[in-house]
């Protein structure tokens, strides 16, 4: 008894420190179109990339605008707490290399400390918002903020250390990369690749069109109304999706595995949960496969198919037109309506519904 209340006060000792921790932690926040820009310059001429790296604040470029561009620069105390005056921004820049400049067509905007023997609490936040054309091609680094593109067309390359990614009406190729934040995308189209990872956040994505490679390494995924061949992986979490034209390949190590009228082929895989497929159009191929968790699976049967079905037990419709093959408790194996489309389903610790 005296254990038992031993461990629950150590336990609530733990969550009280916890929440003061988080209570004291600095509030991150993005740049809001109510913030004031330290600073503001304007570039004319043919604009069609933009290049820009900061250390510890957010890059957002818009497209859309006329030939002209705009730069505005932010700049907020590193812990965002700290309401600091001109004097001491203009005091702290001292410390920083920053440049605002157009080379050819190219929009660069840097900040960067100088040498690593800063004081940390003298740090800043400094962030570059960008207005555009719509036809430009970007290559953005931060370490500590979020990044925001929207309505752009072309080449995209983007990194962030610590913070999401958002992508809104932007056509071309993608490739961006986070590794302590999540993933929006939203009415994005490609005839190249989008290629986005995380290792720390989920991933959503909707309404877009194109090859994507969606992956993260500690977070759900959730997937509506896309075209095209998806790549969805996760180590952490679950993966849902309703609506997906083309081929599919879903997996996670953590989690279910969700996915609802898909018309295409389906390679969809769990560790640990279970699985959830209905498929309205077929593609040249059906694989789903859990370790522990059943498998739940509806599908026209109308088709030719090669069937190969395992699990605890395995139930499909009781007549099955045209089958030819074996039909056991734990399995089925055989060709349906002459053989055809490759169906191969398997809960290793678990049981399998066919349209059921």
């Amino acid at each position: 008894m005296k254990r038992d209340q031993f461990l629950l006060t150590l336990l609530c000792a733990g969550v009280c420190s916890f929440t003061a921790l988080a209570d004291n932690a600095p509030a991150r926040k993005t740049i809001s179109r109510d913030d004031t820009p330290y600073q503001v310059k304007t570039f004319s001429g043919n604009i069609n990339a933009v290049r820009a790296e900061t250390s510890g604040g957010s890059l957002t470029v818009e497209g859309g605008t006329d030939r002209n561009a705009k730069v505005e620069m932010y700049v907020r105390a590193n812990n965002w707490n700290d309401k600091l005056d001109k004097e001491e921004i203009e005091e702290r820049l001292k410390d920083y290399d920053i440049t605002i400049t157009q080379e050819g067509s190219t929009i660069v905007a840097m900040a960067k400390r100088r040498g690593n023997g800063m004081n940390w609490k003298r740090s800043l936040s400094i962030s570059f918002t960008f207005y555009t054309p719509r036809a430009v091609s970007t290559d953005l680094r931060t370490s500590g903020g979020s990044i925001h593109l929207t309505e752009l067309s072309g080449r995209q390359r983007f990194r962030t250390s610590g913070g999401s990614l958002h992508l809104e009406q932007v056509n071309g190729d993608i490739n961006g990369q986070t590794s302590g934040g999540s993933i929006h995308l939203d009415r994005c189209t490609t005839k190249d690749q989008m290629d986005l990872q995380t290792s720390g956040g989920s991933i959503e994505a909707k309404s877009s069109s194109g090859n994507m490679r969606l992956h993260t390494s500690g977070g759900s995924i959730r997937l509506t109304d896309l075209k095209g061949d998806i790549d969805a992986q996760t180590s952490g979490g679950s993966v849902q999706g309703n609506d997906i034209t083309g081929d599919i390949k879903a997996g996670t190590s953590g989690g279910s595995v969700r996915l609802a009228d898909i018309s295409g082929s389906v390679d969809a895989s769990t560790s640990a949960g279970s699985v959830e497929v209905s498929i309205v159009k077929l593609g040249s191929y059906v694989r789903l496969s859990t370790s522990v968790g059943s498998i739940r699976v509806k599908m026209p049967l109308d088709k030719g198919m090669d069937l190969n079905l395992s699990g605890n037990r395995v139930n499909i419709p009781s007549s099955l037109a045209k089958f030819d093959g074996d039909i056991e408790k734990d399995r089925v194996r055989g060709r349906l309506n002459g053989g055809g489309i490759a169906v191969n389903i398997s809960a290793s610790n678990g049981s399998v519904y066919v349209n059921q």
